[in-house]
This record gives structure tokens, sequence and C-alpha cells, in this order.
């Protein structure tokens, strides 16, 4: 029996992870799942997404290597090292017995997905499939109809637990550059979970969710502040553009979590903005108060809440309002002090 579990073309399980059909934005390379690189340029394991040298002439065909060190051991290594979800992306064909037996799914990376042989071994494998764009003829990006032309390749062997990464074409993910345009089509073209291949750069995370990611994968030795831009698109941003329909208790608490950090980080970029206001007024504080625009803004609020309605909104802007007339108050007489 397969490993690939699908739970439709909108959704595909990943160990214990769900990707795709409106389930929460994952961060892979984060907290959510590691992936793991077999190269053959070597490199050194890094946390998150890591890296192990594939070296050359030390390989057997079932990805052995001598003295003991081996592709498998060290597969095994990182499976023993995390719990969680792993994925693994091979350097050659001679990799993926060690995928098979200790990963949770299989990175088909840019560098070689084109080469479609390559595709029907790693979808051979029984794993969920993460497929990114990689190059086509001449080296430049392969088209949208290239990249999906590797998932038919997958569903032709039998295995329909495909995930998409758009990354650009690149091969060396800190190279990535996203097109997002193309990402969001490919998810409405194929119905198919979709990632977005960050590199150590999280200055798109926010807009790749916006896109319509289902994930965000962040490449190997991306500094800790690409890490953490990732999770608080994840987070934050998620909240805001994408809903939620929980089936279980842990479900819906954890989409109140996120949608609780959007509401303070909008009310706390509130309060800077109120601040600003009480400094440009000629009359701040609590005196200052125009009810009249209060009651405007409840309304206003209304339409967008209507199952609220300005009733029970009223008392909450209330409190909000008062609490940012309390922190000026509050400010300007330290700054007074000082």
């Amino acid at each position: 029996m397969s490993k690939a579990a699908q739970l439709d073309r909108d959704a595909v399980r990943i160990g214990d992870l769900v990707i795709g059909d409106g389930r929460p934005v994952v961060v892979i390379g984060g907290r959510d799942a590691r992936w793991l690189r077999l190269r053959g340029d070597g490199g050194p394991p890094v946390d998150g997404a890591e890296t192990v040298q594939d070296r050359p002439g030390d390989s057997s065909k079932d990805g052995a290597c001598a003295g003991g060190s081996s592709v498998d051991g060290a597969v095994a290594e990182a499976r023993a090292r995390w719990a969680g979800p792993l994925l693994v992306e091979p350097a050659t064909v001679a990799d993926l017995s060690a995928v098979a037996r200790h990963a949770d799914g299989v990175v088909v990376g840019a560098s070689w997905a084109a080469d479609h042989d390559l595709v029907r071994a790693a979808a051979r494998l029984g794993l969920p499939v993460v497929l990114q764009r990689g190059s086509g003829r001449h080296g430049r990006p392969a088209t949208l109809e290239e990249w999906l032309a590797a998932v038919d390749d997958c569903a032709a062997e039998g295995n329909e637990a495909v995930v998409l990464c758009e990354s650009g074409g690149r091969g060396e993910p800190q190279d990535a550059a996203p097109d997002l345009g193309l990402m969001r089509a490919a998810r409405e073209r194929a119905g198919r979970p979709v990632l977005a291949g960050l590199g150590g750069d999280g200055g798109l995370a926010d807009a790749a969710v916006a896109a319509g990611a289902d994930g965000l994968l962040i490449g190997p030795d991306a500094p800790e502040r690409a890490l953490a831009a990732a999770h608080e698109a994840a987070t934050v941003m998620a909240a805001l553009v994408r809903p939620d329909d929980p089936e279980t208790l842990d479900a819906a608490r954890g989409a109140i979590d996120r949608v609780d950090a959007a509401l303070a980080t909008l009310l706390e970029r509130r309060a800077a903005l109120a601040g600003r206001i009480q400094r440009l007024k000629p009359v701040g504080g609590f005196r200052g108060r125009d009810m009249d625009r209060e009651r405007r803004l409840v309304a206003t609020m209304a339409s967008r809440a209507p199952s609220l309605g300005a009733g029970l909104l009223a008392p909450i802007m209330n409190a909000v309002i008062e609490a940012g007339l309390r922190l000026s108050e509050e400010r300007r007489d330290g700054e007074e002090r000082g």
C-alpha cells in the first residue's frame, strides 16, 4: 500500500502535517517540518533546513557509504533528532532508498525537477512529493505547463499526493525568488497545495500567504529573522486572509490563537496611530474625544461584523479607545517627568 496519504486533490498529509484545503499555513524548515537536503557539493548540517554531504565515490547503489558513514545513516540520524514530519531532498537516484526508509516525504528539487525519469523514480517511493518548479530547456525556468507535466509524471506512477513549490526555478534554495502570480495560477490549475520557497529572505512571507500559499519553504542557513518572518506571516497574515473551518477542539483553539495574534498586532498598531493623533489634536486626552466620530466608526465596523452588530461592538471599541488614551497619557506624563 502506498505511504502517500492524499486527503483529496486540495490537501496532502505528510507525517502528521496536513498541507492545503484551507488548513493552517505551514513553515517547512521551521517549527512544522524539517527539510534535509542531500547534496553532492557538501555543506554542514544546519537547523531547520539541513544539508548533508553526499560524498562522490563513497556511495553504493543503495546509498551506503564506505567507512560506516552513509547517506542512509545521515538520514536516519536526522530522523532520530526530529520527531515531526521529515522531508528529504535526494541528490541522485541512489539516495532514494534511504529516503524511502526514513522520510515522511520526498522533495524533488529544482535542479532535477525537469528530469522525468528522476521525478517518476521519486514518485514510485509512495511518499508524498514536494515538487519544485525546475528549469526547462536551455536552463530557463520551467513554464507552468512544464511544471504541471511533472505532476502528471507522478500521477502516472500512481502517486497523486503532490505539493507544488514555487521558488523561481532556482537550483539553490538561497537564491529563491518565487513568482507568486505563477504560484497562484498553479494552485488554480492543478487544484493542489502550493508552497512558496523563500530561500533565506522572509521579506515575501506576508505576500506569499496573501497570494494563497499553503506553506512556506525556508532555505538552508536562513537567518533567524527570516524564520521569524515566516512564522509571523503563517500566524498573523493567515488569520487575516484565510478562512478557518476547524473540525476539532484543538484545531478551533489554534485558529482562535492565530486570530488573537492578529488582533494583538492590529491593536498595537492602532495604539501607535492613536498616540500620533493625540499629539496632533489641539485638545487631547479624554477631554478631546469625538463621540460622533466614534459612533460612526462603530456603525462602519458593524457593516463588516454584522453578527456582532453595533450593540456588541460599541463597548469593545470604547475599551480599545480608552486603553489608547490611557497609554497616551502615561507616555505624556513620563515625558514631562523626564
